[in-house]
């Protein structure tokens, strides 16, 4: 059996001058996802002299560990037969100034997961389980803390777990 490598490619483009200096250029730039015609204008944090209304860097990091963690859970409880009819998620990443070097140190996914009741324990298996296995979890060293809550279809909550 042959190994598979996966491959993915972004084309990334900036135009523009810094000859102005570090606080006189534009952080805007175009990120495209071939093959499809997916087109992301980003900039930097406002912080870093961004433009607050394009999504930057680090958000798209987050944005991609909470979609893999959704991804890899729904994948599992689809193969174990639990019905799951909501999954939302409020994540948030951390990156303090003053340890160097600079980098997304936590990054906090918060799952709300709605199931058909009685699901909740195997869910809550699932979920931890979807943790290890997600790709972009094991691709960054940033520690990632899963705070699940789980709501059964029938108004009943499971205890929060930490």
């Amino acid at each position: 059996m042959r190994d598979h490598i996966h491959r993915y490619r972004t084309e990334l483009a900036w135009h523009g001058s810094t000859g102005g200096g570090y606080a006189a250029y534009d952080r805007t730039h175009r990120v495209d996802a071939p093959p499809g015609n997916v087109s992301l204008t980003m900039s930097a944090e406002p912080a870093f002299r961004g433009d607050p209304e394009l999504p930057n860097p680090e958000q798209l990091l987050l944005a991609a560990a909470s979609s893999c963690q959704l991804l890899s859970f729904l994948a599992l409880v689809a193969r174990e037969g639990i019905d799951v009819v909501s999954y939302e998620d409020s994540a948030e990443a951390l990156m303090p100034d003053d340890d160097k070097p600079v980098r997304i140190t936590r990054i906090m996914l918060r799952p709300r997961v709605v199931v058909a009741p009685g699901a909740g324990e195997r869910v809550r298996a699932l979920l931890i389980r979807a943790h290890h296995d997600c790709f972009i979890a094991n691709s960054i060293n940033a520690e990632i803390i899963l705070e699940p809550e789980i709501r059964h279809t029938d108004g009943s909550e499971e205890l929060r777990i930490v």
